[in-house]
């Protein structure tokens, strides 16, 4: 969030965060986001059976800062399929995996249990299906023989740095967008996702 956040006030991409929500009181996100002056608001998680109550106060609060746009970042709830077709084409999510592979959690894990090569992070836009919206752009990194889940996780966290703001700023700028079940780059269908490699100079 924070990242994002900066390069919007930077002038690195033309999208400006107008409101951070968290849903728990202890997430950095909210004095990170009052630091950088954008307002920051906390609505507590409520437990599964509160659900429809703790959607109904999100959608309160983006309707009433009209975004263009809906990042998820940190964010770990699993938001119902009402709540994600009311935002359909205006909501995108990172996930630390080459998706379709490894949806879910503890992804750092099972890349190595699994001895792949290559691991990464998608970004994409949410729709009702875990993990399984329109992919617009991935990060694709080694995996080293003496990798753990701590040092590959923060060497796929740095390319999320990059390719989110990246992808954000396509948004903006008017060159991407979600139809269907395929995300468009350039007036043209994405028949496989946008994919950046990055090496060994990201942090071990």
């Amino acid at each position: 969030m924070a990242t994002i956040a900066r390069a919007g006030i930077q002038g690195l991409i033309n999208a400006q965060t107008v409101l951070v929500l968290c849903d728990r009181a202890d997430a950095a996100g909210i004095a990170v986001a009052r630091d950088l002056g954008i307002e920051a608001r906390l609505i507590p998680w409520r437990g599964a059976a509160g659900r429809d109550e703790f959607e109904r106060e999100l959608a309160e609060a983006l309707d009433a800062s009209r975004p263009d746009l809906v990042v998820l970042a940190g964010f770990m709830r699993v938001l119902s399929e009402r709540f994600v077709a009311r935002y359909a084409g205006r909501m995108l999510n990172i996930h630390p995996s080459l998706l379709p592979r490894y949806r879910g959690l503890h992804t750092h894990r099972r890349v190595l249990e699994a001895g792949d090569r290559e691991h990464g992070a998608s970004v994409h836009f949410v729709t009702a299906e875990l993990d399984g919206g329109p992919i617009a752009l991935q990060s694709r990194v080694p995996v080293a023989p003496a990798d753990t889940e701590a040092s590959l996780s923060a060497r796929v966290q740095a390319t999320e740095h990059i390719i989110y703001p990246r992808v954000i700023g396509w948004i903006a700028d008017g060159r991407l967008v979600a139809r269907g079940d395929r995300a468009w780059l350039d007036g043209k269908p994405l028949e496989a996702p946008v994919v950046e490699e990055f090496g060994a100079h990201l942090p071990n």
